[in-house]
């Protein structure tokens, strides 16, 4: 496109001027000279020929000036430039500047194609280096010696002049320029090879990236509509219990003025019967007639048929027993909702499993470990091992071979049989010598048991756990970057405690203490177990 403006831009140029066309004239050949430039010519050679195509003129032509064509030349120099951008410019121009066709190396200059002529027909700049046009020329010529880089010294791997052979490379293999370019371009294909691989190892990671957001998505909406209709059951339960409640309370409330109004009733009809046996006795008491008193005083004195009202009364309260067992049942229903929700997320963090073995070098002298280094228990006999600084001398722990220090890792422990054990992740600089505190201001974070039931998260202040279940298999999962450490009841899928907030700024190791022998009551080992062996436990939730 460049090379197509520049050559329409040549034909508005003077060939004798080499500037745009002022006031153009069109002589009997039919080419075009600025009015000015072909009368000096033809003023100055004594001749009338055209200075392009030789043809003579045997009668000096009487030019004028072609307005249609001059209009157009003044409209395109105020629009257009003959070099385009990022082109290289000639040097020997001195008016307008014409794209260079070629850069001379030992003219130290770039030329177009009326001023490369001269390389084309004189035998002495035949010799000339010429190269595609460059800007920055001064790369292309020695800085010492200031002629054309034309040699590569593979020794010292530069480019370098004929002078600079002579000299400082004299016994260096050196080769022409051209030859170590072809050989590199030859290397090209395996490099282009290389970034192709590459790429497509790119768009594949695309793809699966693409692949993983739209799992993502769907496992989010499947996990968003599990979550809407858990709720909206609790929701609906809570409704339908609080209108049972109610419906009893109403009940309740009915019964309780019914009996109020058979009571009144009752009571009204004591206190008439109370009254009137109140007026008998006051008419009495002012008689005079004592024979009749007398004779009607035994059945005065006789006792009413009254009721003993001391005790009676009407209760209107529900319960609290049957609110206790509206609470318990949605209670349960909680835990099972919990259970189902702990054992989905238990089975994502599945996918970020590490493969996690023991490191002897770590171990307590009283530990015996397994052959793959899985498995860990605390013996009588003290083994003869290095006393090294990365091993614990007095409680009886070891870490984890493989050290973390981003992204997310999961792994599980068997501790079924066990009366007591320690078990979490440790920093890398965790002291490993005397007695050592369980505590992430010590750099480790974990769960202990003690006595066969004692469960605590050793916290910056321990933490009592209240567990239904005794845990068999304890998962533990670290998001580094979120600072959370998490420990989970595989087998009952319920999650025990977590560690949040935590600033991580070394690798993290897993960290184990099968805990001491006692005479053979917490004899039963630690056991590092394979990932993903209770999914049938998932399914019955």
């Amino acid at each position: 496109m460049a090379s197509s403006v520049s050559s329409q831009v040549e034909q508005f140029l003077c060939s004798i001027c080499q500037d745009f066309f002022s006031d153009p004239a069109t002589i009997p050949c039919g080419h075009n000279f600025c009015m000015e430039c072909i009368t000096q010519h033809w003023d100055s050679s004594m001749k009338t020929e055209c200075p392009l195509c030789k043809k003579d003129f045997h009668l000096r032509p009487d030019l004028g000036i072609n307005r249609e064509f001059r209009e157009l030349t003044e409209r395109l120099k105020r629009g257009v430039s003959p070099v385009q951008p990022g082109a290289v410019p000639c040097d020997a121009c001195t008016k307008i500047k014409r794209e260079a066709l070629k850069t001379c190396l030992h003219c130290e200059g770039s030329f177009c194609k009326t001023h490369l002529e001269p390389h084309n027909t004189v035998a002495k700049l035949k010799k000339h280096k010429l190269i595609d046009p460059v800007k920055n020329l001064q790369d292309y010529i020695c800085t010492k010696h200031e002629m054309p880089l034309v040699l590569f010294c593979r020794d010292d791997q530069k480019c370098v002049c004929l002078s600079c052979v002579t000299k400082d490379h004299r016994t260096h293999n050196t080769v022409p320029v051209e030859e170590e370019s072809e050989e590199r371009k030859s290397q090209f294909g395996r490099r282009q090879v290389e970034v192709y691989s590459m790429i497509q190892s790119r768009l594949k990671k695309i793809e699966e990236i693409k692949c993983s957001v739209k799992l993502s998505k769907q496992s989010s909406e499947k996990e968003r509509a599990d979550i809407v209709e858990l709720f909206t059951s609790l929701i609906r339960s809570i409704e339908r219990c609080q209108s049972e409640l109610l419906e009893v309370m109403e009940q309740k409330q009915t019964a309780a003025q019914n009996q109020a109004e058979e009571l009144i009733k009752e009571l009204v009809q004591e206190i008439t019967e109370l009254e009137r046996r109140n007026t008998e006795l006051e008419q009495l008491s002012h008689t005079e007639d004592h024979l009749h008193l007398l004779q009607i005083y035994p059945s005065l004195c006789r006792p009413l048929d009254t009721k003993i009202w001391t005790g009676i009364s009407t209760d209107t309260h529900l319960k609290e027993d049957a609110v206790r067992r509206a609470l318990t049942k949605h209670q349960e229903f909680l835990s099972s909702a919990m259970v189902k929700i702990t054992g989905t997320e238990l089975k994502r963090l599945e996918k970020f499993t590490v493969n996690v073995t023991m490191d002897p070098e770590t171990a307590h002298p009283k530990l015996s470990l397994s052959e793959d280094d899985k498995q860990a228990g605390h013996g009588e006999t003290r083994q003869i091992v290095p006393d090294s600084p990365w091993r614990f001398d007095t409680c009886p722990s070891i870490l984890g071979k493989e050290g973390f220090s981003s992204g997310k890792f999961y792994f599980e422990v068997q501790v079924k049989g066990k009366t007591e054990w320690d078990l979490g992740v440790a920093r890398e600089s965790v002291n490993r010598k005397g007695i050592i505190t369980l505590s992430p201001r010590n750099g480790l974070w974990t769960l202990w048991l003690r006595n066969g039931s004692e469960y605590k998260a050793c916290d910056c202040l321990s933490v009592s756990l209240c567990l239904k279940v005794k845990p068999q298999k304890v998962g533990v999962y670290v998001d580094y970057e979120e600072g959370l450490v998490s420990f989970y009841d595989v087998e009952s899928r319920s999650h025990i405690y977590s560690f949040t907030g935590q600033a991580f700024t070394e690798k993290l190791y897993p960290y184990f203490s099968p805990g001491f022998n006692h005479g053979e009551k917490n004899s039963a080992p630690l056991i590092i177990s394979p990932v993903g062996k209770n999914k049938c436990i998932l399914a019955n939730y």
